[in-house]
């Protein structure tokens, strides 16, 4: 079992910076694979940015240049900069271990002047 415990998130004005960090805990040996996915109201969710334990990364088309994950072992981070009005939605970390994908409990991010 992985436990997750996101931090981060809230409002901010379009143009501004936001960092979301998750951590992970439990069994945490070989985890492959961890990112954001996020769900804005009426839309399916999306994975927005990963990382692989090769340090691989992976990010949307409408995040790259804006979205940087990075990871520091069970821990990673999104920095999300000239953040948009439809960047606004749930953010959710998600970490792949042992073939099975474990979801944190959502941050809100919104993106409102």
């Amino acid at each position: 079992q992985v436990q997750l415990v996101e931090s981060g998130g809230g409002l901010v004005q379009p143009g501004g910076s936001l960092r979301l960090s998750c951590a992970a805990s439990g069994s945490i040996s070989s985890i492959s694979f961890m990112g954001w996915a996020r769900q804005a109201p009426g839309k399916q969710r999306e994975l927005v940015a990963s990382i692989n334990s090769g340090g691989s990364t992976y990010y949307l088309a409408s995040v790259k240049g804006r979205f940087t994950i990075s990871r520091d072992n069970a821990k990673n981070t999104l920095q999300m900069n000239s953040l948009k009005t439809e960047d606004t939605a749930v953010y959710y970390c998600n970490v792949h271990q042992g073939g099975v994908g474990y979801w944190g409990q959502g941050t809100q991010v919104t993106v409102s002047s």
